[in-house]
């Protein structure tokens, strides 16, 4: 597998934080904090059930945030001695009132609120420590023989009745960084166990460290190879925590000073723009769509302005191998989680699918948010799942649409043309006098008026009323408003009076 050469660049201004992952110069992922609404995963709370719901096996949990969180059973974790004399029924495990420590595992999203756990996880630079929990687990990300040398070493140094959890970062530590990391932790414990014993809910234990330290706590590793920050104060703080987490890093954080921002140097900031549009092209002219739902985020692929060179199945093949690259960079830089659906151009032969299919996976071992994927189907559709842990890019930078509520379509100027024709219509035939006159958007008045007026004289057949239409730019397209009716010399005169008027000013 090819070396890719990664960049963690981290830019600070008084409103916000952000961190960019670089893989051969293309943006892949991006992280914001903003500086009056830090996130909340990770937080640890001491919380009181307000409601407990049978039905759903769940509980709200008030954290003292304006919105309770919501705590499913599976999520709840007893003491090992209670596990087989308790149901596993969420009325028998929780009551209205009882104080429970929990730590919120998934951000407030749209109209839901947090989502919490029990189970409490302590993160390092190295290892997980899980003050309840009685494993040893490592990452994945190694390979078998790192996984066997750490599980080894992490043996020798678990605390009794605790567990323990291997970060990919570990990778190539000896025992003495990883014991480091799991001496500090083990104070941090101590320090939030004395707090809780103090505590009264609803009220907050711990907090997370601010993005900049966490995000090189949690994704910086030796295959980086630069870290740039533009900010002093940011570029301490980054430096004191490696120099005592990971020293052989140390030399990789550089402080940007140019006079071009650092974003705007390396077009992060043009990317991120890029990242909010429907359409993304492709290196070989096709190109995908992504669309979300309430429900599930649907990408299309489409061949667009490519048309190949030797067949119809090479040329769909091609831009379905692209597609499925820049379909999983599409999923990291813009952190789209849920269920997603991906509809590949339809190929004929199987072959090809699986090459399409298997393309696709590999990608997906860059990703460190755990994710799901179904088999490709004849038809070329792929279902999958991407843990969804905040609110994606979209939603962090956009807001809801106070025109379209969100839909993302208007109604044409033609159906609110109608629209206005319509309201005309029931007022004339509603009155009793021998002629109107209308303010209308100007668009709505050519629209109604017609050629020659003709479809004018249609309403004015079917109302049996004159009928008058002063084009206003105020007005909206759909709106009506009468300005005056009766007979049709004073009606006339109120037309000719508002015209004159118009053209004074």
């Amino acid at each position: 597998m090819a070396t890719v050469n990664k960049e963690l660049m981290i830019s600070t201004d008084p409103y916000e934080v952000r961190a960019a992952v670089l893989e051969d110069m293309q943006l892949v992922e991006i992280y914001m904090e903003r500086a009056d609404n830090p996130p909340i995963v990770g937080n640890l709370y001491i919380g009181r059930v307000k409601d407990v719901l049978p039905g759903m096996e769940a509980a709200f949990v008030d954290i003292g945030i304006d919105r309770n969180a919501f705590l499913y059973i599976k999520e709840v974790v007893l003491p090992e001695e209670d596990i087989d004399s308790v149901p596993r029924k969420i009325q028998h495990m929780l009551k209205p009132g009882q104080e429970i420590l929990v730590q919120v595992i998934k951000e407030p999203m749209k109209n839901k609120g947090a989502r919490v756990t029990t189970q409490v996880t302590l993160p390092g630079r190295y290892v997980v420590l899980i003050p309840a929990g009685d494993i040893v687990g490592i990452s994945r990300r190694l390979d078998p023989s790192e996984r066997v040398r750490l599980k080894t070493l992490c043996d020798r140094i678990k605390p009794k009745d605790m567990g323990l959890i291997v970060r990919t970062a570990a990778q190539g530590v000896g025992l003495e960084e990883l014991a480091r990391d799991l001496k500090y932790l083990l104070r941090l414990w101590s320090t939030l166990s004395r707090r809780i014993k103090r505590a009264k809910a609803p009220q907050i234990i711990h907090d997370e460290p601010e993005l900049s330290v966490r995000i090189v706590r949690d994704i910086v590793t030796m295959d980086f190879k630069r870290l740039w920050v533009d900010d002093t104060k940011e570029y301490r703080k980054i430096v004191a925590f490696l120099k005592s987490t990971s020293p052989e890093l140390e030399r990789r954080v550089r402080l940007y000073q140019d006079k071009l921002p650092l974003f705007d140097k390396y077009g992060i900031n043009d990317e991120i723009k890029k990242a909010l549009r429907r359409k993304v092209w492709l290196r070989s002219g096709g190109f995908i769509t992504i669309d979300g739902t309430e429900a599930l985020t649907a990408i299309d692929v489409n061949t667009g302005k490519f048309v190949g060179k030797s067949s119809l199945e090479e040329t769909i093949l091609q831009t379905n191998l692209e597609a499925a690259q820049e379909v999983v960079r599409q999923l990291r830089l813009r952190d789209i989680g849920g269920i997603i659906v991906i509809d590949f151009i339809d190929m004929e032969n199987p072959h090809n699918r699986d090459e399409v299919f298997s393309n696709l996976n590999q990608a997906l071992e860059a990703d460190r948010i755990k994710s799901r994927v179904i088999e490709i189907s004849r038809l070329g559709l792929v279902e999958m799942t991407r843990k969804n842990v905040s609110e994606g890019l979209l939603d962090y930078l956009s807001g809801r649409c106070s025109c379209c509520n969100g839909t993302g379509k208007l109604i044409s100027d033609e159906a609110q043309s109608i629209e206005a024709g319509r309201k005309i219509r029931k007022m004339c035939i509603s009155g009793n006098q021998e002629a109107f006159l209308f303010k209308v958007n100007p668009k709505a008045a050519s629209f109604l008026e017609g050629e020659k007026k003709a479809n004018l004289r249609k309403l004015q057949a079917l109302t049996g009323k004159k009928i008058f239409l002063f084009g206003d730019e105020g007005c909206a397209i759909d709106a009506v408003e009468l300005v005056r009716e009766g007979n049709r010399r004073d009606v006339e005169k109120a037309l000719r009076a508002l015209k004159n008027e118009s053209r004074r000013q």
